[in-house]
């Protein structure tokens, strides 16, 4: 509130919808980050209206016996001030009542730009009721503001309650990718099918039974040549002895995003191709855990990870030296980027790719142009964000090799990333994840260990 445009500035902020799934069934339902985060009510149908002067006004569902029969207990607007902070609380059923009033006389408004369908529509219904009434002397804000600007802001930096949240969310994510590993080698062993959906089973376990309330996201399990799609879905490939699976996979835990990728030999043996591309990428996350620090660019993870598996790519013959010449040539002519095709990591958070601008606020102004030599598009680059103690983000590299006349056979369908998530201190980061290994060595150690629960 102290950040809004004066003490007579407002800011509305509405939870997510509710969403149907098919007749008379909804998705589970999930609150919107930026409400949740300033009230930690996980209720819908609910908003949020806050004054500079230090007012705080809930709307959310009233008390009803008979809705609450079907759906739950809810709190109600007379419980609200007590459990939640709030100075005020009315039903949602008075919010088009009362937000013309609000707005009356007050100098701006904030609301969240581009993130809730038809809320700027209702927002300038509330306006033109307050412009009605001009000839009456009131005042309609001559300003609208986009709230998430400021939140943003307020969420890229963690607190302590926050980081608690976190570092619990990863144990569990990590605890759920040992599972998963154990089950594939144990499966093989015992001469059974195994099949993705059987690896997502011990994830989705392992999360519910730990208290986490959903996956961070959808969970990727991706066997052999499904690897190299960056955004593959869990389905029912087979899982065969002397393939690799990628599993990108996390919890939330109260409103906070895990976020770990592992690869893995499904027997629990790598073979020397995979090793090799293995522990290149590896070596790529180090040199990327190694860049990040407070001072640090956001870019600079990217930048060394991209340095190292260049060079391993003209090592090993994924790239023609010849053809491509040196380390700095292959970079400055992006020739990496058929193998590795994203960016070695992002925000994390309440969202598992989480707000905040990547681009240093200070330094906005500082534009510079260059040409794209692969798609000949002039981008207009900006200064990076300057790492702050506090940020959390993703260190992902990784390695993506389809069938080509001119890649190495025994490279064929490998596709590897390793994830994982750190938080930004003065002279390093902290990982969060490392709950599950990322040597290959620890790796194999633990898929020779038996699983501490049932693999039939």
């Amino acid at each position: 509130m102290a950040r809004l445009a004066g003490p007579d500035a407002l800011a509305l902020i509405p939870t997510a919808p509710e969403r149907q799934r098919n007749r008379d069934s909804d998705f589970p339902y999930r609150h919107d980050s930026y409400f949740y985060y300033l009230t930690g009510f996980a209720e819908p149908h609910a908003w949020l209206a806050l004054t500079g002067d230090g007012r705080s006004r809930l709307f959310c569902q009233p008390k009803d016996m008979e809705r609450e029969i079907w759906d739950g207990i809810r709190l109600g607007p007379e419980a609200a001030p007590a459990a939640l902070g709030v100075d005020e609380a009315y039903s949602v059923d008075e919010l088009d009542a009362r937000l013309p009033a609000l707005l009356e006389n007050r100098s701006a408004v904030f609301y969240p730009f581009a993130t809730h369908e038809g809320l700027a529509a209702r927002v300038e219904g509330w306006l033109q009721k307050v412009r009605a009434r001009v000839r009456y002397g009131a005042l309609a804000p001559a300003a609208q503001h986009d709230a998430c600007a400021l939140l943003d802001e307020m969420r890229l930096v963690k607190d302590a309650h926050e980081l608690d949240l976190m570092r619990r969310a990863s144990v569990i994510s990590a605890r759920a990718h040992v599972r998963a590993m154990q089950r594939s080698a144990a499966m093989l062993r015992a001469g059974q099918d195994v099949r993705e959906y059987h690896l997502e089973a011990e994830l989705l376990h392992e999360f519910r039974q730990s208290g986490a309330q959903f996956p961070a996201y959808g969970s990727i399990v991706a066997a052999g040549a499904n690897a190299c799609v960056l955004h593959y879905r869990a389905s029912d490939a087979p899982i065969r002895d002397g393939e690799l699976v990628l599993i990108d996979a996390g919890c939330e835990l109260d409103g906070y995003a895990s976020d770990i990728t592992r690869t893995f030999p499904a027997n629990g043996r790598f073979t020397g191709p995979q090793r090799a591309l293995y522990e290149l990428v590896l070596a790529s996350q180090q040199a990327a855990i190694d860049a990040t620090r407070a001072g640090a660019r956001f870019t600079d993870p990217h930048e060394a990870t991209v340095r190292v598996l260049t060079q391993g790519l003209l090592d090993l013959g994924l790239l023609d030296k010849n053809r491509h010449g040196g380390v700095d040539d292959a970079i400055a002519s992006r020739a990496y980027f058929r193998y590795y095709m994203h960016r070695t990591g992002h925000w994390l958070g309440m969202d598992v790719h989480d707000c905040g601008s990547y681009v240093e606020p200070s330094e906005v102004g500082q534009a510079s142009e260059r040409r794209d030599p692969l798609s000949n598009e002039v981008i207009v680059s900006r200064p990076s964000r300057i790492l702050r103690p506090g940020m959390v983000l993703t260190i992902e590299p990784g390695l993506y090799v389809r069938p080509g006349d001119d890649v190495p056979r025994e490279f064929w369908n490998t596709g590897i990333r390793i994830e994982d998530d750190a938080v930004v201190s003065a002279t390093g980061c902290e990982l969060l994840t490392r709950g599950v290994p990322v040597a290959a060595s620890e790796i194999e150690a633990l898929m020779r260990d038996q699983p501490r629960h049932d693999a039939a």
